[in-house]
């Protein structure tokens, strides 16, 4: 629990319904051009419950050993390279938890998860440990966003960008619209269609 006071700093209640607690790094490394936070989402209607991020995702089986493995020890001093967020995501009674874990090095996002609470416990009801992820909440739904690399590309300069967005329907996360940045194109975009989802 000691991780706990070191996550809350930095707490920022202004965003209707969403809480985004602080990190020891900023969101993932982009090209510069495009990087996706957290936006505002409806209002969460049951009280905010602080949860200790970095003990939930080190004692979750769900997480991958690398993963846990970056979560070992603090990057400097007493902060760890995570990122929590509270919205209402999945309609249940209690705020989900959106975490993010990235490295301490670069700030890359090496595993994004959303817990919901039930029974007195957190369940994790999505996981992506795909580099660079970083999942977000826009509008009420979650929206996942990875850098993507061309052959050469370094760290720092991504050639592009996927955005996916998810509801919570029928038990889990359905994904229902994607877009791209191709970056090298002028930022150019190629936009999916996204297909109504029925509210759970």
């Amino acid at each position: 629990m000691a991780a706990l006071s070191l996550l809350l700093a930095g707490c920022n209640p202004g965003g209707e319904g969403v809480r985004t607690e602080g990190t020891a790094s900023s969101p993932p490394a982009s090209s510069g051009r495009s990087v996706h936070a957290p936006s505002p989402s409806p209002s969460v209607s049951a009280p905010y419950e602080k949860v200790d991020a970095v003990d939930l995702v080190k004692n979750d089986p769900k997480v991958g050993d690398d993963v846990k493995k970056s979560l070992g020890k603090p990057c400097a001093a007493e902060e760890y390279p995570v990122e929590v967020t509270y919205a209402a995501l999945t309609h249940g009674k209690d705020p989900d938890v959106v975490v993010n874990v990235m490295t301490c090095a670069d700030s890359v996002g090496i595993g994004s998860y959303v817990y919901r609470k039930q029974g007195g416990t957190y369940e994790n009801v999505f996981a992506d440990e795909q580099p660079s992820v970083y999942a977000g909440v826009n509008k009420g739904e979650l929206e996942v966003s990875k850098q993507t690399y061309n052959t050469g590309d370094k760290v720092c300069c991504a050639s592009g960008e996927d955005v996916m967005t998810y509801r919570w329907t029928g038990g889990r996360f359905v994904e229902y619209a994607r877009y791209h940045t191709d970056y090298s194109n002028n930022g150019g975009t190629e936009t999916a269609t996204p297909e109504p989802a029925p509210e759970d």
